[in-house]
């Protein structure tokens, strides 16, 4: 709990009384690899932050393949925000790469702490901004080359090569499996 008042206190101040509020409204959850935090064609009922593992963000493309779009460590929000606000059904998954625990908050608490802590959306939205930049600003630029693309991954997850699966890894960045195993051979 403690790792989830810090990162709202980034954002903005809360006093005991409102931080005791939060911390009423949030439970923990464990979700198992694999397994999935909200799903393509349902909405999204919860915002979640990581306190262990890794989460990611994927969708399949026109022609069935998985596409990974971003991961998620610990000590940031995972959620759909964009559906979970307007109540409309997701178009990706939210996928445990590694066992995880998360703490969520339920669309209803969330929404009530907007009517009863005096501040909160500011805060709420600026966790969102950083939630929206992380996503975007990791993702590999296709027209640059695998090697590069792979190379500005470590950059970006310095700890994740060595946690979740290569296939992730590898549609993460637009390649195939031979292809990275080959780049990281290279680059060794």
């Amino acid at each position: 709990m403690e790792e989830l008042i810090a990162y709202i206190l980034k954002f903005g101040s809360l006093n005991k009384q409102q931080i005791d509020l939060v911390a009423s409204k949030v439970k923990q959850i464990e979700l198992d690899k694999d397994e999935y935090f909200s799903e393509a064609g349902k909405i999204p009922r919860q915002v979640g932050f990581v306190l262990n593992g890794v989460v990611r963000g994927c969708y399949y493309n026109n022609k069935g393949e998985e596409i990974t779009r971003c991961f998620i460590s610990e000590n940031n929000l995972a959620v759909d925000y964009a559906n979970f606000e307007t109540n409309t059904a997701s178009a990706e998954y939210i996928q445990a790469s590694t066992d995880c625990k998360l703490i969520v908050f339920s669309k209803q608490d969330w929404d009530e702490l907007s009517h009863t802590i005096v501040g909160w959306d500011n805060i709420k939205n600026k966790m969102v901004q950083q939630c929206l930049y992380q996503k975007s600003r990791k993702s590999p630029v296709i027209s640059q080359d695998a090697t590069t693309r792979y190379l500005e991954f470590l950059e970006n997850y310095p700890t994740l090569a060595n946690r979740v699966a290569l296939s992730h890894i590898a549609s993460y960045l637009g390649v195939t499996q031979q292809s990275l195993s080959r780049i990281r051979k290279n680059i060794k």
